[in-house]
């Protein structure tokens, strides 16, 4: 067993390694081609900053494959499965298609065709959900066409839900690094721990997405100097997404039993995937949770699903008073409670400690997410010894037109103050359009 983890080991550091040497030059490219769309009234950065970072992200996916696809243990996935060749297609083709968006914008409705087209070349290619185990009734076989359906629809939600929680900087590449990294564990075990092949291409796909999101995050945390832009959020949105169908679709429950050793383990080991395809969403319960909560939100207020605004859960962790950095390690924690707690119940769902360790965590997690609504305030006395937020001295005067920032942030303008200006996604919708006229309207600031 130690020979593959040192082989997913080369891969993961020869896909960082490939990212993060390739972000540099890409930045320069972007600059160049003039990827650098303008500040809107939506976003959280000060500055116009160059995007395209998913070219350095796919090439870090192509060095990845074409390494593992030479190592002793790792290329048994390309020969015994079609899966990494289904992944690659699709990817490229999503890729391209983030990429002409970041540099001219691409219409909503062609947007998602092409999320579907690149969906449905990985199920062409075999990547797809074969059955899934439903509690009560047991494993249920699915047609072609209703796999083809299912798989294409978890491709998209996966996709839009990443690309969702892509408005702070380094925000959507860690939470997503974190859920690959969870992923790994369950697929690891899934493959050496019962000896299901099958479970061998999602193993290797979260290692290479883990790669991906840890060499581009150099470059992404706050201040960022590049963004990944639609090209780099679709493709980990893919990746992570063929890693889910590869796990959850194409494992056989029975086999999985006799592996076990009985019904009453195989029943313990596939807990967080009777609900079909649970421990995926799990995994990215976050985003779904934000994609979900917009979607209600902007229909409620009679508006289009992809009518982009300020009401996403960074920018809510922000209004409640935490600086940018705090945001997005906030939101780290609670990706990383939700997806290696859905992994440590499935190894162990018996033990009560783990779910006694989880409400524990999510208590703490609350405390740090209300904190600044419970900002105590030192002694006069002590004023001089902390920093000026926990001080009862009215700050000095801020000229008008601006808002005192948080520490660690620039002032900002208000946001009815600022004139929309023509501008590519970030922190938006996969599927969203752009504003392609300068002073029609404002800006929408309602929460």
């Amino acid at each position: 067993m130690g020979q593959p983890v040192r082989e997913y080991l080369l891969t993961l550091c020869v896909t960082a390694a490939v990212t993060y040497l390739l972000t540099g030059p890409v930045r320069k490219f972007a600059i160049a081609a003039g990827a650098m769309p303008e500040i809107r009234a939506r976003d959280v950065h000060r500055e116009p900053t160059p995007r395209l970072g998913g070219i350095a992200m796919f090439g870090g996916l192509c060095a990845g494959l074409l390494v593992a696809s030479h190592l002793t243990n790792l290329k048994s996935v390309f020969e015994n499965s079609n899966e990494p060749r289904a992944l690659l297609s699709g990817a490229a083709l999503i890729w391209i298609l983030g990429v002409l968006d970041d540099k001219w914008g691409v219409d909503a409705l062609v947007k998602l065709g092409g999320q579907m087209i690149a969906a449905g070349v990985m199920v062409l290619q075999g990547l797809t959900i074969l059955w899934i185990p439903i509690p009560g009734v047991g494993t249920v076989s699915l047609t072609p066409m209703q796999g083809t359906l299912l798989t294409v629809a978890l491709v998209v939600i996966t996709i839009n839900a990443v690309n969702f929680v892509d408005g702070l900087d380094g925000l959507a590449s860690g939470m997503v690094c974190i859920a690959a990294a969870a992923f790994f564990m369950y697929a690891y075990r899934m493959w050496f721990g019962y000896g299901i092949e099958a479970a061998a291409p999602a193993t290797l796909f979260s290692v290479v997405l883990m790669g991906m999101c840890l060499g581009f995050l150099p470059h992404n945390m706050h201040p960022a100097r590049i963004f990944m832009g639609d090209s780099g959020s679709m493709l980990i949105g893919l990746v992570m997404a063929a890693g889910a169908v590869s796990v959850t679709g194409q494992v056989d429950p029975d086999l999985l039993n006799v592996k076990a050793g009985g019904l009453r383990e195989a029943t313990h080991a596939m807990v967080p995937v009777y609900i079909p395809l649970l421990l995926p969403l799990t995994i990215i319960a976050v985003p779904v949770a934000d994609l979900i909560l917009a979607i209600v939100r902007r229909t409620w207020k009679g508006q289009s699903p992809f009518a982009a605004d300020r009401g996403h859960l960074h920018h809510r962790l922000l209004e409640i008073g935490h600086s940018h950095s705090r945001a997005v390690l906030i939101m780290y924690f609670w990706s990383a409670l939700i997806a290696f707690g859905a992994v440590a119940y499935s190894a162990n769902n018996a033990s009560m400690w783990i779910v006694l360790g989880i409400v524990l965590l999510s208590a703490v997690g609350l405390v740090l997410l209300l904190l600044p609504r419970f900002t105590p305030r030192a002694p006069l006395w002590a004023e001089w010894m902390v920093p000026p937020r926990y001080r009862r001295v009215a700050p000095a005067a801020v000229p008008a037109g601006t808002v005192a920032a948080t520490e660690g942030e620039d002032a900002v303008e208000p946001e009815e103050e600022r004139e929309p200006v023509p501008a590519g996604l970030h922190g938006a919708t996969a599927i969203g359009d752009r504003s392609r006229f300068v002073g029609r309207r404002k800006a929408d600031s309602h929460r």
